[in-house]
């Protein structure tokens, strides 16, 4: 509780110095897959780019030597689609995923793959000044300020969508940092899904698996 607390507190304290541009609230219509159909929970997508040549899906990579976490990166390949995940709307466990809902995004990992145990879900993780990474080790569920960094949101970006963090619903009294996720080429090479003011929104498409 106490990190969640920290974050939380760094996430309005950058809110308050970074010039984010914020993402217009939208009436929520439900997402829809590659072939037309509506997302729904439970079901398995690769979260894979619009634009092709420039790079694969979304998966999870290590750091380093480190073990944990897992970071969220798009694969080097545009052949490869990534890791599938999930998504879990804060108000439901079941039905069709709209647009502009506070959700979590948990990547579906082989235990038997990698020595990381942490939850797969998705948070944001403080890497670099101005830059929050996507990593494992989030919170499913249990809406509050504690859990904060764990909630995402689908939103229209003219045809196509974005992913973006701007939790809304899960915490009434919170305020935080508001934008689409975009790809940071950090000194590894990894392009990884990060908040921050200097990168573009990275436009994607889902595929069920």
């Amino acid at each position: 509780m106490k990190t969640s607390l920290v974050a939380f507190s760094f996430l309005c304290f950058s809110l308050s110095i970074n010039l984010l541009i914020g993402i217009t609230a939208a009436t929520p219509e439900p997402v829809l897959d590659i072939s037309g159909h509506k997302l729904e929970t439970g079901i398995k997508y690769y979260i894979v780019p619009v634009i092709r040549g420039r790079g694969g899906g979304l998966t999870l990579k290590g750091s380093g030597n480190n073990t944990c976490p897992l970071y969220v990166v798009q694969e080097k390949s545009e052949v490869f689609n990534g890791l599938p995940v999930t998504f879990t709307p804060y108000n439901a466990k079941k039905g069709v995923i709209l647009t502009s809902t506070d959700l979590n995004i948990k990547s579906s990992v082989n235990p038997k793959t990698t020595a990381c145990v942490q939850s797969p879900v998705w948070r944001l993780l403080k890497e670099l000044t101005g830059v929050w990474f996507l990593s494992t080790g989030g919170v499913e569920g249990k809406p509050g300020i504690d859990t904060i960094v764990n909630w995402f949101k689908i939103e229209k970006a003219g045809k196509d969508y974005v992913v973006s963090f701007c939790p809304s619903q899960v915490c009434d009294k919170c305020t935080t940092l508001c934008n689409s996720l975009g790809l940071f080429t950090h000194d590894d090479g990894n392009k990884h899904l990060a908040l921050s003011d200097t990168v573009k929104p990275f436009k994607v498409m889902f595929k069920r698996t």
